[in-house]
């Protein structure tokens, strides 16, 4: 497992031309000298940059108190976590597999190989308080790199010589079968300062600031050192206009940007099968659809109607995992709870084994297709959609147009909900009541996309929404459990076990779907009022 860093620390071009004094730093008792370091590292991406253009690095460092693989991701807010694996889980050649997996989705399945070779002569200077603890570490760095050929490493084989000079002296050798001319380009220098925090806050941080700038440093405008030496190989940041502030089209926007986003986050923690990782990207996909489908009106049908498909094909192979998962976790809480002429212990024990199997089953369908082209092609449509949703002119209208939209989702709820509870009992009615909650899911998601310009009457539609859709949720996870048992009981039969306790678990699932209803019921009415 990788032990994980946060990091907050900012970059300036070239270093101060005098020594820190405490003064004036909140906290700083004590200035001194750290340790000097040489940093021997080499970055890995795709041959077209997909993790440096995402703001992420691979990087294998050799040399300084943190040798080993290094991972960093970005925040929104600034900050980049740091994930950290000891050198022998990779090698020269391929990263620790751990790495690979949490970077598969930013590199669209491509193979990662090494794309730059950075030496750092690094002086490193602490700030301590009176206990003489660090609360912040600045770092001289003078760097020198070389740019790599992923492309002719991966072709040639070739790999980079541990512990190879880059001043020139010791040149690598090409690999064979290569014509010779070798893969690295000429060596590029330069020095920045950095400035990290350990055990201060972010007043120290903002002071340090302030000094380096009085003695004419810059921040970097590249991310990284690495971002800043394949500058040129980047492509350029188009932004395309905002929406008005204030819009419809701004709110919608902000929110598509935020559960892309969240989508790319959970890519990893599914593929390693973290808890809950499944039912939180499925949420976003979700939300991802509704978003689409709610605002038709104020988007490119001819882009969005195929991309909300995409989503929904996502969302249903994500489902038969966290089905499993819900059913297991539900049912097997109930078998617990038997009385023991039931023997509850056995049926839980069938009822575990039994879900647990087809939730990996279908975990492990899940991952294969996060690994096919179709989930890469969505996973691209998705970031082109969200830099710059296709919407049309209405999109610049303001909280009137918010209200009408809410309006809408109300008025269809309304309509599934009358009709679902006006049926009798039976199959139809279970078919309508989900059609009603899928309606009031759909109508929360919109107005927390829309929550920047519906106010405190936008927020409580949502709250109220959701309350309907738990209801009505309650009603249809006792129709699926109800299912689900047959086969599980059957099987228990077959095997020679009493199957009582799955008789009295069936008659449990509709237990109190009765008041879920009136609930259900009781809130659309106090919406509707």
């Amino acid at each position: 497992m990788a032990t994980v860093h946060e990091e907050t620390e900012q970059s300036y071009d070239g270093a101060p031309s005098r020594a820190l004094a405490p003064d004036g730093l909140p906290g700083v008792a004590e200035i001194a000298a750290g340790t000097a370091e040489i940093l021997d590292a080499v970055y890995y991406d795709t041959p077209d940059l997909r993790l440096l253009r995402g703001g992420i690095t691979v990087r294998r460092r050799t040399g300084g108190h943190d040798a080993g693989w290094h991972l960093k991701l970005p925040h929104p807010d600034g900050h980049r976590t740091e994930l950290r694996l000891p050198l022998e889980a990779g090698t020269a050649r391929r990263p620790p597999d751990e790495l690979v997996t949490r970077t598969r989705g930013a590199a669209r399945g491509s193979r990662l190989a090494p794309v730059a070779h950075l030496r750092t002569r690094r002086d490193r200077t602490l700030l301590l308080d009176a206990g003489h603890r660090t609360l912040a570490e600045l770092a001289q760095d003078e760097v020198s790199a070389q740019i790599l050929d992923p492309g002719r490493l991966l072709d040639g084989g070739q790999t980079l010589d541990e512990g190879q000079d880059l001043d020139g002296s010791n040149p690598p050798q090409p690999a064979a079968g290569t014509d010779g001319s070798g893969p690295r380009t000429e060596l590029v220098t330069w020095t920045e300062t950095e400035v990290e925090l350990v055990d201060g806050g972010p007043d120290l941080l903002d002071a340090v600031d302030r000094r380096l700038r009085e003695e004419g440093l810059r921040r970097t405008a590249a991310p990284s050192k690495l971002g800043r030496l394949l500058a040129d190989r980047l492509p350029p940041d188009r932004r395309p206009a905002a929406p008005p502030a204030g819009s419809v089209g701004a709110a919608l926007t902000a929110y598509l940007r935020e559960q892309t986003a969240m989508l790319h986050d959970l890519d990893p923690a599914v593929r390693l099968n973290r808890p809950d990782s499944v039912h939180r990207m499925r949420v976003s996909v979700r939300r991802l659809r509704s978003a689409l489908t709610a605002h038709r009106r104020l988007l490119d049908r001819a882009t969005t109607d195929h991309l909300a498909e995409e989503l929904r094909w996502l969302g249903k192979v994500l489902g038969k995992a966290r089905d499993a998962e819900v059913l297991g976790e539900r049912l097997g809480t109930q078998a617990g709870d038997l009385p023991p002429v039931a023997r509850p212990g056995e049926v839980a024990e069938r009822i575990s084994a039994w879900f647990d199997h087809r939730y990996a089953r279908a975990h492990r369908a899940a991952v294969h297709t996060m690994d096919g082209r179709r989930y890469y092609a969505l996973l691209d449509a998705l970031d082109e959609f969200a830099a710059a949703p296709p919407l049309r002119a209405r999109a610049e209208r303001g909280a009137g147009q918010a209200r009408r939209a809410l309006k809408r989702e109300q008025r269809r709820t309304g309509r599934r909900l009358r009709g679902a509870l006006d049926l009798p009992a039976g199959t139809d009615r279970d078919q309508a009541l989900h059609r009603a909650r899928k309606a009031a899911k759909r109508a929360r998601y919109t107005a927390e996309s829309l929550s920047p310009l519906a106010g405190t009457a936008g927020r409580r539609f949502g709250k109220r929404m959701k309350r309907i859709q738990k209801a009505l949720g309650a009603h249809q996870d006792g129709v699926v459990a109800e299912q689900a048992l047959l086969p599980v009981a059957a099987a228990a039969g077959d095997a020679g076990e009493r199957t009582f306790g799955y008789g009295l678990l069936y008659a449990l699932q509709r237990a109190g779907t009765g008041g879920q209803l009136a609930t259900a019921r009781r809130t659309w009415h106090k919406l509707r009022h």
